[in-house]
């Protein structure tokens, strides 16, 4: 037995606290008269972006944005199939990221106060730099998982000398006709509500597949 190839795989993961909440927001009115819902809507979305701006001139929101403002009418219909008069409708979405979350907390708690206005989303994350420099130690944890695999499979068959051929995220190695979808670098909340307003622990991993030559 003089060269045989080894393909193995490496996985790593680890976990971080959530740095930032991305949220969306979406103020919503309806009525029978078209003029008094846009302006009420106007109205509570402007309180809305009020607070944020206070809140990003604090250095407790990086950044937001009021994303899409609809206004639409339809004619509903009652339980015994007679159509209503005409209902107007508007909307306004809003989306933040916070990066402290007590400020969050009193944010949601205030506008939660209005029945026009819904949060639809709060997603946890880590800020661009802590999450490119986890990653970074997370890929590289994966492939030092596979290398000691790839040298773990070669010693058992009584070879000393491993080289590197090639390493790739999971499926991308071509021979691996039956792999499963690629697993890349993720980051997700660990296991509890998304709407959580304590920051939760993300879990950071990666996959590796790697193809070694032992002689």
């Amino acid at each position: 037995m003089s060269q045989v190839t080894i393909t193995v795989r490496g996985e790593s993961e680890t976990r971080v606290r959530a740095e930032e909440a991305a949220v969306r927001v979406t103020v919503s009115t309806d009525g029978p008269t078209r003029g008094p819902v846009v302006e009420r809507a106007q109205e509570r979305a402007a309180s809305v972006q009020d607070g944020l701006v206070a809140h990003l001139r604090s250095g407790e929101v990086s950044e937001w944005s009021s994303a899409r403002v609809s206004v639409w009418s339809d004619r509903p219909w009652n339980s015994e199939g007679a159509q209503l008069p005409l209902v107007h409708h508007a909307s306004v979405e809003l989306s933040a990221t916070f990066t402290d979350a007590g400020a969050l907390s009193w944010w949601l708690g205030d506008v939660a106060e209005s029945d026009d206005v819904q949060v639809t989303a709060v997603d946890w994350r880590l800020a661009r730099d802590t999450r490119v420099g986890v990653e970074r130690k997370v890929a590289a944890a994966a492939v030092q998982v596979a290398v000691e695999r790839a040298a773990a499979y070669a010693e058992a068959l009584g070879l000393a000398s491993v080289t590197a051929v090639e390493i790739a995220d999971a499926g991308l190695l071509e021979s691996r006709q039956d792999a499963a979808a690629p697993r890349m670098m993720f980051a997700k909340a660990d296991t509890g509500p998304s709407f959580s307003l304590q920051p939760p622990e993300l879990v950071v991993g990666a996959t590796v597949e790697g193809r070694f030559v032992a002689e």
